[in-house]
């Protein structure tokens, strides 16, 4: 078996596209720009699609109220993800996804944002390099260069590229990607897709007769792509690794993640967030506007434990609006199972997944 051309369903891993797709509204225009720190409501939704009801979960049950696309992303909410492709509109989803080169039979519906439609581990790795490379993809290929025994060149490989995303919605998704070191998914199988600035990697991780892992992509798939890449970024091709430089056009504005809105002195919490220049948010947060002195500013995406509910399944404190309960395993449509104040600037560097990598492995 070539398992690198078997159909898979590639789960969490594909939620980038989706992510894409909405970053891009800041170019293509459309009926809402979207932006890292645009808000979405996690919590658990009915999806209607052909007049079938969708009822997908976030894994292990856990929602999390209001958050940033960049929080969702980052802790791969299913329900914030599905309502992100949503906004965006399924078509639009598709339309990125086969752009980077991916199955053309992906389909238009609420389950495409959960990555509920095969495709191949190599068509992964293809879309994943126009994150990597710009914006700019470039097709996979088996042979790089052929050359006779006294050194001549009998063959050299002409790489197809097209361009798919422009530099600076590129630069939003590794920047985001960076919170959640490359991107895991769980479906049947375990995957894990992440690069640098000189290699791309994707693990798949699954029995060829189609049998549940039974094991998320972060222990099973994440620690192989962790011990090659260590070992691969030993070799001088892939040793010189740089951080991601922000293109022309980019801006970084301090919010408050709460509210996806520019910080007060008075936020508790604040993040400098990046955005497309004319696309980040105006005015100031509504959540701590009137706050007194003495609030401690603290960098950080974290979000709070979800609610915990009673031993009886009832939430333990009803008046918690993010407290809800889970809904059942859901099938997709198909039958499939799921599985601030301060000026803007641009942004300064930061030790993201990638440079920390690198740390890891000197």
């Amino acid at each position: 078996l070539n398992r690198i051309l078997a159909m898979r369903q590639p789960g969490s891993s594909f939620k980038p596209f989706v992510y894409a797709a909405a970053m891009d509204t800041a170019i293509e225009g459309g009926a809402r720009i979207l932006t890292p720190a645009t808000m979405v409501v996690d919590e658990p939704t009915t999806f209607w699609y052909d007049n079938k009801p969708y009822e997908p979960g976030n894994f292990k049950h856990e929602y999390y109220g209001q958050v940033t696309l960049r929080q969702a992303l980052a802790h791969s909410m299913n329900i914030a993800t599905i309502k992100v492709a949503e906004m965006v509109g399924y078509d639009a989803v598709v339309q990125f996804a086969k752009k980077a080169g991916l199955n053309e039979d992906i389909a238009p519906t609420p389950a495409v944002a959960l990555g509920a439609y095969d495709t191949t581990p190599l068509e992964i790795a293809g879309a994943y390099t126009v994150f990597a490379n710009q914006g700019i993809y470039v097709k996979p290929n088996w042979i790089s260069a052929v050359r006779a025994q006294n050194g001549s060149m009998v063959y050299q490989n002409q790489a197809e590229t097209r361009q798919v995303l422009d530099p600076r919605v590129a630069y939003l998704m590794v920047n985001m990607l960076e919170e959640v070191a490359g991107k895991t998914g769980t479906s049947r199988d375990g995957w894990f897709a992440g690069f640098t600035s000189e290699l791309l990697c994707v693990v798949w991780v699954g029995f060829d007769d189609n049998r549940e892992l039974n094991l998320e992509g972060a222990h099973s798939a994440a620690p192989i792509w962790a011990e090659f890449m260590k070992r691969a970024l030993q070799y001088r091709a892939y040793r010189n690794a740089k951080q991601f430089e922000a293109p022309d056009g980019i801006v970084s504005v301090e919010i408050d993640p709460e509210s996806g809105m520019p910080a007060t002195p008075f936020c508790p919490k604040t993040k400098a967030e990046v955005f497309i220049a004319g696309t980040q948010p105006v005015g100031t947060c509504p959540l701590h506007g009137d706050r007194g002195p003495g609030a401690t500013h603290v960098a950080g995406w974290e979000l709070p434990a979800p609610p915990q509910l009673a031993q009886n399944g009832a939430p333990a404190n009803p008046a918690d609006p993010r407290l809800h309960q889970a809904p059942a395993a859901a099938t997709a449509p198909n039958g499939k199972p799921d599985s601030a104040h301060e000026p803007d600037q641009k942004p300064q560097k930061r030790k993201g997944f990638f440079r920390r990598l690198m740390d890891v492995f000197k």
